[in-house]
């Protein structure tokens, strides 16, 4: 049974506005329109705005979104190269982490300067404003 794109929406979890942008960008295929003018969304769109979503939970880029749907809509794709891309990702995820880390590290340490008392001067001010 076809889907309005509210519906389509509230199945997916997905924001209406967003699935006017994917639309748009060409991640999720132009709906055919009933008779009256609505957008008649399919299983197949149900599927794909879903895949999309839990790509994109996932912390996946539109780039590597638009990737993967490559290889899924060519229908030649192999589990290696899906895995391949997964682990690129995973890779991209531990970086970010480290990153994290180290930006916690050095706000911990700009605190340590700092005596949290009702003074005029902050040394943790002082180091973001440092020019050199």
């Amino acid at each position: 049974m076809p889907l309005r794109r509210g519906e389509l929406a509230k199945r997916t979890g997905c924001n209406i506005e967003t699935i006017r942008y994917y639309e748009r960008i060409g991640l999720l295929p132009d709906p055919p329109r009933s008779d009256n003018g609505f957008r008649s969304y399919e299983e197949r769109h149900l599927t794909r705005l879903t895949f999309i979503r839990r790509s994109r939970e996932l912390g996946f880029t539109l780039e590597e979104v638009q990737d993967l749907l490559r290889l899924v809509d060519g229908g030649h794709y192999t589990c290696a190269q899906v895995q391949e891309l997964a682990l690129r990702h995973a890779d991209e995820i531990q970086r970010k982490i480290n990153d994290l880390h180290r930006m916690q590290r050095a706000l911990k340490e700009m605190a340590a300067q700092c005596s949290g008392e009702d003074v005029p001067t902050c040394p943790i001010v002082e180091i973001l404003s440092e020019t050199s």
